[in-house]
């Protein structure tokens, strides 16, 4: 799957859906620092793509990055509430408390 979608950014096709889809390709084929790249470029393309956010924080937490994770998550949330979106909201409120139990202040 990453291959296919990998040709058509290629092609010149660059679309949040696009970009979400090989983020998570990335995520789920462990390498947090290539999923966190189309991950940043989808959330650019559309700032208010509250999955988008929560994948980037996961990524970035992934790639040791827990200040940038944290940034992506409070963005994420706020984006979500804005869009009425309460479950990605919830998601990431929680992703952020582990996050704060996981680190010391």
């Amino acid at each position: 799957m990453l291959e296919s979608l990998e040709k058509m950014l290629a092609q010149g096709i660059d679309n949040p859906m696009l970009r979400l889809g090989l983020g998570k390709g990335y995520l789920d084929a462990d390498q947090p620092g290539r999923a966190a790249e189309h991950l940043r470029r989808c959330v650019e393309l559309n700032p208010r793509y509250s999955a988008a956010w929560k994948l980037l924080g996961k990524a970035l937490q992934a790639a040791g990055d827990v200040e940038g994770a944290r940034q992506a998550w409070e963005q994420g949330i706020a984006t979500a509430a804005a869009q009425g979106d309460k479950q990605a909201e919830r998601e990431m409120s929680v992703f952020l408390k582990r996050l704060g139990r996981l680190t010391p202040d």
